[in-house]
């Protein structure tokens, strides 16, 4: 392409996925709050697009791993980010837990997430069932924060670009502010890419953002196909953080970019700086033995099974606890085809957790649905949505019976649940952000209040004989 040519010149957003998406895909969500402060300042002044930096699992692992409350995460960084846009990623009505959720409570979990810090919401659904994410998309608009409706990317023969664009057109109705392809398992090739965001630009007018993971080597090629098609932002992890199954780094997209009708505007020495920071950081995380080496290698089984990274090692894991690691490749091979049968459903949270395990119990019952576990019943149900595809009458009686499917919103089945969970946590609510967190994670949440009024206790209630002039020794 002759960039001289180019008479419209238009700069590239960048998204900086490394307090969030970056670290949760290669150490398990673990860096901490107190490593990510030194560095926010710097961040601030680079220009970014925006900094992703809260949702997805961090929530739950801020409790379970970290002992930290999350929201108080999210009000240090919007202490010292004073210029760029903070950016989450919502699950629609699954919020940031693993099911749907009743209606006050996405909407207040909205309502709290803005007024404490954060001014995009990135909101998918699993099953790009655009019933699962209306009530988040009002709430975002009501509070008036930037709503990016995302389109959960996946292959297979039902998934085409004209299914993409219609659902892009549906997004915009909705409100949204601006479009993201969420290519969350690396399937996305540079062509398609071209091919899908030529045909969404044409027919939704809206921005337009490409999310990928380098988990199968082609994020960096696919970025810049798409940004050619007229992509208008990337997501994009600093190098310390970046490639594998995190996101192709910061640094060579700038560089990519530079001195073309796509200049980003991003300093390189700037972003040097920041890599210096997070290099030691990870050195650490790795030693800690965070870092597993095989989520940075390519790993072609996401091109040809369209599993994700991150799934990859949960059937892993389910595999080595059945002492059945010799059947890693069956279970490869009976994924595609349960997902077949459960109506094409992209595979990330919690789509792939259900596809998975019924994958992993098909082969080592020697028997294809002899078990069944409860949430593949409420898949199939249609208690997470509506597949892509009907699943098939032999399927569907031998997984559910003759139990009927329901054809409503699922959240439309559930009563009200805040005041509930308000009147269950008690005096271990500090505050109404408390409420939300014991609403999503209720045993999580718990321990960690628990431990939060322990702590406070052992700090407060010193015997006498360890006191000197009335102060802790």
């Amino acid at each position: 392409m002759n960039f001289e040519e180019v008479t419209v010149m238009k700069g590239v957003g960048i998204t900086e996925t490394v307090l969030r998406d970056a670290h949760q895909s290669l150490i398990a969500t673990r860096m901490t709050t107190d490593d990510m402060e030194p560095i926010l300042k710097s961040l601030d002044e680079i220009g970014y697009h925006s900094l992703e930096m809260w949702g997805g699992a961090t929530f739950d692992a801020c409790m379970r791993f970290l002992s930290e409350d999350p929201w108080e995460r999210l009000r240090r960084i919007r202490r010292s980010v004073k210029k760029t846009k903070l950016q989450m990623l919502l699950r629609g009505q699954n919020i940031l837990g693993y099911k749907n959720y009743a209606d006050d409570v996405v909407e207040e979990f909205v309502k709290r997430s803005v007024a404490n810090g954060i001014d995009i919401v990135r909101i998918f659904d699993a099953l790009n069932d655009t019933r699962n994410m209306e009530t988040a998309i009002r709430a975002a608009i009501g509070e008036k924060a930037h709503v990016q409706a995302a389109i959960s990317y996946t292959v297979s023969p039902v998934h085409t670009t004209r299914l993409y664009v219609d659902l892009a057109k549906r997004m915009q109705e909705m409100g949204a502010d601006s479009i993201c392809i969420k290519d969350m398992a690396g399937l996305l090739t540079p062509y398609c890419a071209y091919e899908l965001v030529s045909a969404i630009k044409e027919a939704v007018d809206l921005p337009l953002q490409v999310h990928s993971h380098e988990t199968s080597g082609l994020a960096a090629m696919t970025y810049l196909k798409a940004v050619e098609a007229g992509a208008d932002m990337v997501d994009t992890a600093i190098s310390p953080f970046s490639r594998g199954t995190s996101q192709p780094p910061t640094e060579s997209i700038v560089a990519s970019l530079s001195g073309t009708c796509y200049d980003t505007g991003l300093d390189l020495e700037r972003l040097n700086s920041i890599a210096e920071y997070f290099k030691p950081l990870m050195e650490r995380y790795s030693k800690e033995g965070l870092l597993d080496p095989k989520v940075l290698s390519v790993n072609i089984n996401t091109l040809i099974y369209q599993v994700p990274g991150g799934m990859l090692s949960n059937l892993v894991s389910q595999l080595k606890m059945q002492n059945a690691m010799d059947k890693f490749e069956d279970v490869l091979r009976e994924i595609p085809v349960v997902r077949e049968e459960l109506g094409y459903p992209p595979l990330v949270t919690p789509t792939s957790q259900i596809v998975g395990t019924q994958a992993v119990m098909n082969v080592i019952m020697g028997e294809r649905y002899k078990f069944i576990p409860k949430e593949v019943k409420a898949y199939v149900k249609g208690m997470y949505g509506k597949p892509t595809v009907e699943i098939g009458k032999e399927i569907r009686e031998k997984i559910i019976g003759d139990e009927e499917v329901i054809t409503c919103r699922p959240a439309d089945l559930i009563a009200p649940q805040y005041e509930k969970m308000k009147k269950e946590i008690g005096d271990y609510a500090e505050k109404e952000e408390d409420i939300l967190s014991y609403a999503l994670f209720p045993q999580v949440a718990m321990e960690y209040f628990k431990g939060r009024r322990k702590s406070r206790r052992v700090y407060y209630d010193y015997p006498e004989e360890l006191m000197e002039n009335g102060c802790p020794i």
